[in-house]
């Protein structure tokens, strides 16, 4: 006998969606770690977080993850990786063409697809369409516990809608070349002495070497990977190869899982 599937309806649309968005809303308006930005470096943090138990929230202000992956060179579907950063995307699935001695090219769509793919399997939760507005500091002594976060849409409209924050014992900007986070702490938080010059011009290999060198914890609480490394540290720019982001979305994690898990705080 067929199994009579019952239309559905409308409603019962409605009320699913608003209720299980709320209730990740919910459960992570406070959380172990806020990762803002959602390319290589983010998703790259965001595994390794959350695969140490740590609870993860990854918000980006686009409504598609991947950054700077997608737009490959030139828009041209492919990018570059070298050692020792293949071994990420090879724990993760991801196929690697070799195109020199330890350098390798692969897709842009199956990079940003395993990488995501992977965050989302260790637990992380990617929230798209959101925007870091703000953060949440204290004093004395001066650290950040958390994000003030709006959605993209209400931010480009340019409509007065008050933001909502999120605690958490740690933030890392992700956000790329425009360092997001680091501009608004520069801003708002002057006791921090945050200057964000931006990056310089192309030097690939010393590029990659400054990326990882420099990732690393900015203020308590805020931690930097990625090509904001570059902006707040005024180092070069690579380009489409991709190795010093992952590597530099994983040292952070390492970072703040020690941080983390050694003290129980921040």
């Amino acid at each position: 006998m067929k199994e009579e599937i019952k239309p559905v309806d409308e409603t019962f649309i409605t009320r699913a969606i608003i209720k299980k968005a709320a209730d990740d809303w919910i459960e992570f308006s406070e959380c172990d770690v806020i990762v803002v930005g959602a390319g290589p470096a983010g998703l790259t943090a965001s595994i390794y977080l959350a695969k140490s138990g740590l609870k993860t929230l990854v918000l980006e202000r686009r409504l598609s993850f991947g950054g700077g992956i997608g737009g490959g060179g030139m828009s041209l579907h492919k990018l570059v990786i070298e050692r020792p950063a293949d071994d990420i995307l090879k724990e993760f699935g991801c196929r690697l063409e070799p195109v020199g001695d330890n350098v390798y090219v692969t897709d842009t769509a199956a990079m940003m697809a395993k990488l995501a793919a992977g965050a989302i399997d260790a637990g992380a939760k990617i929230i798209l369409g959101v925007v870091v507005d703000d953060l949440i500091f204290r004093s004395s002594p001066l650290k950040i516990v958390g994000a003030v976060v709006q959605w993209t849409s209400v931010s480009m409209s340019g409509l007065h809608v008050d933001p909502l924050p999120i605690k958490s014992k740690a933030v890392i900007d992700c956000t790329g070349h425009d360092a997001e986070v680091l501009a608004v702490a520069s801003r708002k938080i002057p006791e921090l002495n945050i200057m964000v010059p931006g990056e310089k011009s192309m030097w690939v290999d010393l590029a990659e070497k400054l990326i990882v060198e420099n990732t690393g914890e900015v203020c308590p609480g805020l931690y930097v990977a990625g090509m904001a490394v570059a902006s707040l540290h005024q180092t070069p720019r690579m380009g489409p190869i991709f190795g010093g982001m992952l590597l530099s979305g994983k040292k952070v994690a390492e970072l703040v899982i020690e941080k983390i898990k050694s003290r129980g705080n921040l």
